[in-house]
């Protein structure tokens, strides 16, 4: 079967299907994994938490401190709503206690604001509000609020709020530790290779700069940046003899190479999370016209966020240095690829989008840095 230039070493992008079958694997054990860990029986860490209380009334705030004591919290303030999106940028806390009614940005504007930012929207949010009314717990759940508490509340019942979102915020940062950990072993991965510098960040960037031109959802534009780091993690399991040979590799050898799309799948299986990224992992060397693996899936079978982050990958292995080929041009990269799509291994439509949004796609002082200086490094 024709080989592309991308596909001669162990970090090919789109080889051909297995000629034999692939085994199934057994279930790995993710390092990290929240399921290894035993389940938290308390909110206290190594460190206390951190609670924001966020009310324009001095003595509404002095009482929430009074009654957050017995958690052993360790706590800050902020008066009205734009003094507290300065403290959750400064320092982010665990659980913020947030007045609705304050001047200059009210309490909903604040919730919302910080539920719409993916780096601080998984922070648990008390609504505190002293009007009765159907109407304002309506404004608060839109707003995106986890809990409501109508003044006046009592000690028992904040207290009871306050540790179950607190141990929930404990149970998301388990979560959010365990895919940094995978993460980090993706990186370790990729600097196995001396050739490929930022190839996985360079991925992520692109991939999600891809899926936006797409009108992809939020989900999938942060599967898409998660898979740019992980679509290669499985390659742990592939000796240096292999995965840095600098030759053409043997049909054997090709077998161990190919096992890491599957690999991957199953270290990063453990974690509801990355749901979303494991077709990403499998499926990121299928063809279009089905000979790619470890499936071989064809055509729309294969999963979308697969075919853009596949894309990606093509063009960044295509413009950079390699030990049995120079860098191509921007041009040079992309006629290769009309190439490769003419013979049925990439989907025609997606490589036309990819086309028509190239500059927008790689457009990126940072991209392009990373681009040429792996280019001069010949």
């Amino acid at each position: 079967m024709p080989e592309s230039f991308h596909e001669r070493t162990a970090q090919a992008v789109s080889p051909g299907r297995l000629d034999t079958p692939t085994p199934r694997l057994a279930p790995a054990r993710t390092p990290s994994s929240v399921a290894d860990r035993p389940a938290p029986t308390a909110v206290s860490t190594s460190a206390p938490p951190r609670v924001l209380i966020v009310d324009d009334i001095p003595d509404n705030v002095r009482l929430l401190r009074l009654l957050m004591e017995p958690l052993g919290c360790e706590i800050s303030e902020a008066n009205n709503g734009r003094q507290a999106l300065e403290c959750v940028q400064a320092q982010p806390p665990d659980l913020i206690l947030l007045d609705v009614v304050m001047p200059e940005m009210d309490g909903l504007s604040v919730c919302a604001q910080l539920k719409n930012d993916p780096a601080t929207r998984l922070i648990p949010v008390v609504m505190i509000t002293g009007v009765r009314g159907e109407e304002e717990k309506v404004s608060a759940i839109e707003a995106g609020a986890d809990d409501f508490l109508n003044k006046p509340f009592s000690k028992v019942e904040l207290l009871a709020r306050a540790k179950a979102l607190l141990r929930l915020k404990r149970f998301t940062d388990d979560l959010e530790s365990a895919e940094t950990t995978l993460l980090t072993l993706a990186q370790a991965v990729e600097s196995r290779d001396p050739h490929t510098g930022d190839h996985c960040e360079r991925l992520a960037r692109m991939g999600v700069r891809l899926g936006r031109c797409l009108g992809l959802p939020g989900d999938s534009l942060q599967a898409l940046r998660r898979g740019g780091y992980l679509h290669d993690v499985g390659k742990v399991a592939v000796p240096d003899a292999i995965l840095l040979k600098p030759a053409r590799l043997s049909e054997e050898e090709w077998v161990v190479m190919r096992r890491h799309t599957l690999v991957g799948e199953e270290i990063c299986r453990r974690l509801r999370s990355l749901a979303l990224v494991l077709p990403i992992i499998r499926s990121h060397h299928e063809r279009w016209d089905g000979s790619g693996y470890p499936d071989g899936l064809k055509s729309d079978a294969i999963p979308l966020l697969a075919r853009v982050l596949q894309m990606v990958d093509i063009y960044d292995a295509l413009r950079t240095a390699r030990p049995y080929k120079p860098a191509f041009s921007a041009s040079e990269a992309v006629k290769q690829m009309e190439r490769e799509a003419g013979q049925g291994w990439l989907d025609p439509q997606l490589l036309s989008e990819f086309t028509r949004a190239h500059d927008e796609i790689v457009a990126d002082s940072w991209l392009l840095a990373c681009v040429d200086k792996l280019a001069t490094n010949r």
